[in-house]
């Protein structure tokens, strides 16, 4: 009863012979609005969609005040989005969760069913089809799914140039009269937005594109809970399942839930942390002591130096089954100087250096892979030189194809200069907050999670006389040797 508006008495009341002819009525208004009254939650309560759930947020308060006559449809700057990101990041149940807090209709479709039929006419009636469903709910939500299935006419060759531009054709053409559908908010989702044809996210079109990302611990946590309820598991901290399952997103979540149910359910007994623990593992060991202690160790360096030389703002440290993570937030952009590249050199090595220090020897866990420390800390030292002209050959930008051209005649000495360079400086500063370091890698190891703020207490309650960050670099050099 709450969808009613007081513009839908007078229709449903309108040529009643009787007042059951009345209810019959109203009842008939409720049901073309019911799609948006499915169990589930609004977007108020979800989490881990960070700008999607802003802009989601200011678009439920727009749509409720064009309910009710307070605002014009061409006030509203909202009116289409495409959602991008891996499967499972929740995509579709943003749109459900949208249209439950703006209180407007879903009407769901995608690509798949609008190429169900066996025919080019099939096809576009169903496009147009979805459309008019939207237009006549409106104001309501058109939901289109797996948008990339709609090709992009420049990659078209062949026999199928002729169906697909007709396809895009017609969905740009619908998607385009924004005056024509007033009340209808175009949102589409897509694991591959680099497919979608250029037109389709033009101006007035699908003009905003945001990605989805994985959630991180927090959300995760709070998605746990969310498919938890409030009941079972009311008195456990739910991070070690978030921490267990940083990389996964909320779909994996809930089928790590539903499994763990039922698998305490077969066993006669209420669900608990180690059910859903086994779920999210599948037969993966956990650290051992040893390890987590070298881990945890690690990551208290990136943080050590990552605040002592004013690297970005850090976001969190966690420790998970496949080793640790020290998070920031980018620091490399296009207002980035030598300097400052410098820091992030020192901070991408810290690591390894905190565990020389510690241990007096050194792990391949920052070595494994493209994405390691010690990868990302190559390709920046190299990129110095050889994209971002601010090295040896001074103004002069090196093609990526021929970078080991260039890497042959003394470059790979330079980078490794820089590289030893950049080591010795975070040794440096880790050797002079050593107490810092052991006391920010004993609560590691023991929460597995900590939040900068958590860092910047303990750095705050174990402060030293430090190292002096300022020291010219070429004085950090001789230091070291």
């Amino acid at each position: 009863m709450r969808t009613l508006d007081i513009a839908d008495l007078p229709i449903a009341f309108r040529g009643a012979a009787s007042p059951d002819d009345c209810i019959d009525a109203i009842a008939r208004v409720m049901a073309a609005k019911a799609d948006y009254l499915q169990p589930g939650p609004s977007l108020e309560e979800l989490d881990g969609y960070g700008a999607a759930k802003d802009w989601g947020l200011a678009l439920a308060v727009d749509l409720q005040a064009y309910r009710v006559g307070r605002l014009a449809w061409a006030d509203i700057d909202n009116r289409g989005l495409l959602l991008s990101g891996p499967p499972g990041v929740g995509k579709t149940s943003f749109a459900r969760a949208l249209a439950k807090s703006a209180r407007v209709p879903l009407v769901a479709t995608s690509v798949a069913e609008w190429n169900a039929s066996d025919y080019l006419s099939g096809t576009l009636q169903a496009i147009r089809r979805a459309f008019a469903q939207a237009r006549a709910q409106a104001p309501c939500i058109l939901f289109i799914d797996e948008l990339d299935g709609i090709s992009d006419r420049a990659q078209i060759r062949g026999e199928h140039v002729q169906y697909w531009t007709q396809v895009v054709n017609l969905f740009l053409e619908l998607l385009a009269g924004v005056e024509e559908r007033p009340g209808v908010v175009v949102i589409a989702a897509s694991n591959h937005p680099e497919n979608i044809d250029p037109a389709v996210k033009r101006a007035g079109r699908l003009d905003r594109e945001i990605a989805i990302e994985r959630p991180d611990t927090t959300s995760l946590t709070r998605i746990f809970r969310h498919h938890l309820g409030v009941d079972a598991l009311a008195e456990a901290s739910l991070l070690p399942l978030a921490l267990a399952a940083r990389g996964k997103t909320g779909a994996d979540v809930e089928a790590f839930v539903r499994r763990a149910r039922g698998a305490a359910r077969r066993a006669g007994r209420p669900i608990g942390l180690e059910d859903i623990l086994a779920e999210i593992r599948q037969g993966r060991l956990a650290m051992s002591e040893e390890t987590r202690w070298r881990a945890a160790i690690h990551e208290a360096g990136h943080a050590i130096v990552g605040r002592s030389l004013g690297h970005s703002a850090i976001v969190d440290l966690s420790l998970h089954d496949g080793g640790g993570e020290a998070q920031f937030e980018p620091s490399v952009d296009g207002a980035a100087t030598l300097p400052k590249l410098e820091v992030a050199l020192a901070m991408l090595l810290a690591g390894r250096a905190a565990e020389e220090i510690e241990f007096g020897d050194i792990s391949i866990g920052s070595c494994l892979g493209s994405g390691s420390d010690l990868a990302q800390a190559t390709g920046l030292a190299r990129n110095i030189d050889l994209q971002f002209g601010l090295g040896k050959l001074g103004p002069y930008y090196v093609d990526p194809a021929d970078s080991p051209l260039f890497l042959v005649h003394g470059f790979v000495e330079k980078v490794a200069e820089r590289l030893h360079t950049a080591y010795a400086r975070a040794r440096a500063i880790v050797e002079a907050q050593r107490p810092a370091l052991r006391a920010i890698a004993s609560e590691l190891a023991e929460a597995g999670y900590l939040s900068a703020k958590d860092v910047d207490q303990i750095m705050l309650a174990h402060a030293t006389l430090a190292y002096p960050v300022e020291m010219p670099v070429s004085a950090l050099t001789m230091g070291a040797a």
